[in-house]
């Protein structure tokens, strides 16, 4: 059975057929999801949605929101973390990192909201969600200079091979999702190919990163924004393209990447048998 690791299902795209969606992904065998909050705003909605559906969450703010987040947003994320401490479903902080593809987001702002949410996760005990944009090595210079000990996953992971290695190093495994579908992404193919294959998690980042069969342009997309919607039924067709590239069967990259996640975020192996 297999786990999304990283699904916005509390996003504005899902509000007309969420169930629907979450029916559809329980059908294609996705057991698991978890569902990484954004902002101070949605850190009770993800909680809701994953004790509503059985899924896990996580608690965070993303950089592309720091910009717009009011001065108590990191003691509001401290006060969850520390009021769900005993829940069960909550698997990590995040979605937390740097972003330096936007413009218009301060880099000093960014940088401290990451290093803060990375000690919050340090005395929670918690892994992390790293949102990875052209933002690797400073991402690897903030888990050093906290001495972050938790692990994580680095999502959508678009470095380097060289700096695949190093968040491997760190304990992190590496997630990979629609962009893999894509011919034209041969550095990430070629990561997923040879990282160690006890590195490799899928995900979706629903609604977002749609897999090959439903990217439309920009314009189409303006045009109908609903029509390239990703979800996570999707996930066991996006995990084809890993299979291909490791030589495994579908059953073994199911049972590969659902293990890694268990690994990565260590409470899901309680919910997996609950």
């Amino acid at each position: 059975m297999w786990t999304d690791t990283h699904c916005h299902l509390d996003a504005a795209e899902f509000d007309g057929d969420r169930d629907a969606v979450v029916a559809r992904a329980q059908a294609a065998g996705v057991t698991q999801i978890v569902i990484p909050a954004v902002a101070a705003h949605n850190l009770e909605r993800v909680r809701e949605l994953a004790h509503e559906h059985g899924f896990s969450y996580a608690l965070g703010i993303h950089p592309l929101c720091v910009m717009d987040a009011a001065p108590d947003a990191l003691d509001r994320v401290a006060e969850a973390l520390q009021r769900h401490a005993g829940d069960e479903r909550l698997v990590a902080v995040g979605e937390i990192g740097l972003d330096y593809f936007v413009d218009g987001i301060d880099s000093d702002t960014q940088q401290r909201f990451y290093v803060e949410q990375l000690k919050l996760a340090q005395r929670a005990g918690l892994p992390v969600l790293l949102h990875v944009r052209r933002s690797a090595d400073k991402l690897l210079a903030g888990l050093r200079r906290v001495g972050f000990t938790h692990g994580g996953i680095a999502h959508a992971f678009n470095g380097s091979a060289q700096q695949a290695q190093a968040f491997i190093a760190l304990g992190f495994k590496l997630g990979f999702g629609g962009t893999l579908t894509f011919d034209r992404s041969l550095q990430i193919r070629r990561i997923a190919a040879t990282s160690p294959e006890t590195a490799l998690v899928m995900e979706t980042d629903a609604p977002d990163i749609p897999p090959h069969w439903l990217y439309k342009t920009a314009e189409a997309r303006a045009a109908d924004p609903g029509q390239a919607r990703n979800e996570s039924a999707e996930l066991p067709r996006i995990a084809q393209s890993l299979a291909g590239l490791r030589g495994w069967t579908l059953a073994q990259t199911a049972a590969i990447t659902s293990a890694n996640a268990r690994a990565a975020l260590p409470r899901l192996a309680a919910l997996s048998c609950s």
